[in-house]
């Protein structure tokens, strides 16, 4: 019992080692930090935009709040000391002919409501600027225009954020696992992508990368080399038509990374693969990149994916998601090596071999029957 607790406890340990290697998660996001970086960052002030947009949106929303809130308090301090320097306050007692900056403002609370009248355009009527001071004339203009310049930048990130084409990218799904198995004669790793939205991505494209470590012919250790993975679609790569799931595969062929992997060997490895999906949004034309990742403990080997499209009697096309990363176990060579051997092997088989030490004699036959 207790050797089996123990193993049972490496498993995890390794297993959440592993997940914690891994660069890119299921849902896109890089796992990745950056130390020592020598510029400051006083730089990521200068592209304001861009960093208010990858903002998430509890600090969005805190920077929103804080930015109205914040200029409606300090104007109001201002209208306050205008009222202040003026003498329009009720504690100095002015005279009944007395006019005012502006007009019924009695302390600090009412010179706030005055303020967020004013950048808000709400206009009571019950305060108003008199034509008696040019302070405040000045004032109510600054205020106008800053609160301008706060809406429409602070309204503008709020909209940019919830129509960014990242959004669009979480109605793109993936298979949980990647299989591998024959498909047309060949050895392929495939995996199943498919679009939650009946609008299309324009202009499609699929590719792949398999992060490993290696190690140069001159000792130079690489972590994280990226090589290069070609994935097919039976559709074509290019403009791809995805209104329905696509099973996209990579050949296993003998320039393939994975040529060398076995059934037995797979789960040794320490590699991740990285999906890329590249397309353009079809109802805002903006750009738009899905990503995902498999770590070997992802790949089954000897297994495809089970039937997701079927039609209705009534003609219609329908797509079952239940059975999206199924997997139903197949025959398969457990390498890729082993079969392209047994390939070559059938095809000299079939082709014979020539003797050249043999010589074909003619024999003259005879007739022995006697009449």
């Amino acid at each position: 019992m207790f050797s089996y607790l123990r193993k049972r406890f490496s498993s995890h340990i390794r297993e959440r080692s592993r997940r914690r290697a891994r660069l890119v998660s299921k849902d896109g996001r890089c796992n990745i930090e950056f130390g020592n970086v020598e510029q400051s960052r006083f730089v990521f002030l200068i592209d304001i935009w861009t960093t208010i947009l990858d903002l998430r949106w509890r600090y969005k929303m805190t920077i929103f709040i804080s930015a109205f809130l914040g200029s409606w308090f300090l104007f109001g301090l201002l209208w306050y000391v205008v009222a202040y320097i003026h003498k329009d306050l009720p504690e100095f007692n002015p005279s009944i002919n007395h006019t005012p900056c502006v007009e019924n403002i009695n302390g600090l609370t009412s010179a706030f409501l005055f303020s967020l009248e004013t950048q808000v355009t709400i206009g009571y009527g019950f305060r108003c600027v008199t034509e008696q001071c040019a302070t405040a004339i000045f004032l109510l203009i600054f205020q106008s225009i800053l609160g301008v310049i706060i809406n429409s930048f602070m309204c503008g990130a709020i909209l940019a954020k919830i129509s960014r084409s990242k959004n669009r990218a979480k109605t793109i799904t993936f298979s949980k696992n990647a299989v591998i198995s024959k498909r047309g004669g060949k050895l392929c790793l495939l995996i199943r992508v498919a679009n939650l939205r009946k609008s299309l991505l324009i202009g499609s494209h699929i590719y792949g990368k398999l992060l490993k470590t290696t190690i140069t012919p001159e000792g130079e250790t690489i972590i994280l080399d990226q090589v290069n993975i070609e994935f097919i679609v039976d559709a074509g790569n290019e403009n791809l038509f995805f209104i329905s799931p696509l099973t996209i595969y990579h050949i296993i062929d003998k320039n393939s990374p994975f040529f060398h992997m076995a059934a037995e060997t797979i789960l040794q490895q320490d590699f991740e693969l990285v999906v890329f999906l590249d397309g353009t949004v079809e109802a805002t034309s903006a750009t738009c990149q899905v990503r995902t990742s498999y770590i070997p403990e992802e790949v089954l080997w000897g297994y495809r994916f089970a039937p997701i499209v079927s039609k209705t009697k009534e003609g219609k096309y329908r797509v079952d998601f239940q059975n999206f990363s199924k997997t139903v176990a197949v025959e398969t060579p457990h390498c890729a090596f082993c079969l392209y051997n047994e390939r070559e092997a059938k095809v000299k088989e079939k082709k014979g071999f020539d003797n050249p030490g043999f010589v074909l004699s003619e024999v003259s036959e005879t007739s022995d029957t006697k009449m």
